[in-house]
């Protein structure tokens, strides 16, 4: 048990740590109100572009869909990352991990967005345009905000898997939480760094747990 206490729970080497710990923290919020919006913008578009009138735009939506959920993040950041320079376009690593979260989150939540914008029914939009609104006018003040109603609760799950994604831009050496307990884990030869980043992510996300329970069990309770 003391041990275990040394190696995994060692206050001494946490507070010798928690500065690192800190910065990476920061790192990890800044990341995070980068990539969310992003990849809901992207998102928004992606599903916006599967309800045109043209078939090969639809198909193109479908296309890059399916690819960059099917594609590995970590190697689509690694590619971006590390693969771009030979290009001659180095992003550097903020901008690369931004890049590719907004290519493989914007995949999810569009499919996350087409599905409440095709839970409306044909007559609120037969219905809105009767009133005289435009097609764009329907979709943006009778269609999208129930459709985001509809999908809140899958839009938060989505979210909280963002933000644990995050974890992976250490591997092209950006400073945030999971890289910085590394960082620390090395120069201390102990675990403790890892498991404060851990306790770190847990009391972070779990108001944002507890809020998607409350819409599973409110949506529950209306049907």
């Amino acid at each position: 048990m003391e041990q275990l206490v040394h190696n995994f729970f060692n206050f001494e080497i946490l507070s010798q740590a928690w500065p690192l710990l800190l910065a990476g923290f920061w790192m990890t919020v800044k990341l995070t109100l980068v990539v969310v919006p992003l990849g809901l913008a992207g998102g928004l578009v992606v599903a916006l572009a599967s309800t045109s009138r043209r078939r090969l735009v639809r198909w193109l939506v479908v296309i890059y869909v399916d690819f960059f959920r099917a594609f590995p993040p970590l190697v689509l950041l690694m590619f971006i990352a590390f693969g771009l320079p030979f290009l001659g376009f180095d992003p550097g690593a903020f901008i690369a991990v931004a890049l590719s979260f907004l290519l493989n989150t914007s995949s999810y939540y569009g499919e996350i967005f087409r599905a409440g914008i095709e839970s409306i029914t044909r007559g609120q939009h037969e219905a809105a345009r009767s009133t005289g609104l435009s097609v764009p006018q329907t979709m943006v003040y009778v269609v999208l905000p129930q459709a985001v109603k509809n999908v809140v609760p899958d839009l938060v799950s989505n979210t909280l898997e963002v933000i644990k994604l995050t974890s992976l831009a250490s591997v092209v050496a950006l400073p945030e939480l999971l890289y910085a307990a590394r960082q620390a884990q090395s120069l201390t030869y102990n675990a403790t760094p890892i498991i404060a980043a851990g306790i770190i992510y847990l009391v972070c996300l779990w108001p944002l747990v507890r809020l998607l329970s409350r819409f599973e069990h409110r949506q529950i309770a209306l049907h």
